[in-house]
């Protein structure tokens, strides 16, 4: 049956000549893939320029159980951008996050707080004018909460390792496996995890330590969610960023 939900787009596959498969994180229903024209007519219904990363979007779709693929009859912005797509930082950290999103939701079940927590992140980087460079770490290390993943922070000591693969801090470096960092770096995680949108400002980080913070964070979902690969647009972040 057709009905309505708004939505943010993850990822967009061409299919065939003139149809995409278009996976959208959805407030009602979670994750889910559409079958979207790649016409580019005026007239058409849906237009396929509303479909790039991260864009907030309102569909009208035939949404059917135990179907893997669904028809959109109809979509427009929910959330018309002013600056994401024109800003070459901004636009580089969408593509980073929208290619994160798409490799770590995977849930296809309504979950109302994290896609709030999307919407209210991506509005937020659209609408600021300045001091967003932490913007994709502290997505990350929130994004964790939701995901199950925040490591436990409770008993951090100076000094202390952090286990990666424990999701905690020690005083004893481990000895069974490589996947923890120590000295400022694990300190840094603890100042990551102070952070929001409106304070980021007020911990400023190197270039280097910000890009050794992201790869950390990288590694970090890479030893906590099966089958997560390097991501392409890491490195195009890193690039333009430095």
């Amino acid at each position: 049956m057709f009905q309505k939900t708004t939505g943010i787009v993850l990822h967009s596959l061409k299919y065939n000549d003139t149809t995409n498969i278009v996976d959208i994180y959805t407030e009602l229903f979670g994750r889910l893939s559409f079958l979207v024209s790649a016409s580019r007519s005026r007239k058409s219904a849906v237009k396929y320029v509303l479909f790039q990363p991260l864009s907030i979007i309102e569909i009208e779709a035939n949404i059917r159980p135990n179907v893997n693929l669904h028809r959109i009859r109809e979509a427009k912005s929910a959330f018309p951008f002013m600056t994401l797509p024109y800003d070459p930082y901004k636009s580089a950290i969408a593509l980073f996050l929208a290619e994160f999103l798409y490799r770590s939701v995977r849930e296809e079940a309504e979950n109302r707080p994290l896609f709030a927590y999307l919407r209210h992140s991506i509005i937020w980087l659209d609408i600021c004018h300045e001091n967003f460079a932490n913007f994709h770490l502290v997505f990350l290390m929130r994004l964790s909460r939701f995901l199950g993943l925040y490591p436990n922070v409770d008993d951090y000591q100076k000094g202390d390792y952090f286990d990666l693969l424990n999701a905690s801090f020690t005083s004893i470096r481990p000895q069974v496996h490589t996947f923890y960092i120590g000295g400022d770096e694990a300190y840094r995680v603890t100042r990551l995890m102070r952070m929001n949108y409106e304070t980021m400002h007020l911990f400023p980080m190197s270039r280097t330590e910000r890009a050794r913070c992201l790869v950390i964070m990288n590694d970090y979902y890479r030893l906590h969610i099966p089958g997560f690969p390097e991501l392409k647009s890491l490195s195009i972040l890193q690039e333009l960023f430095d």
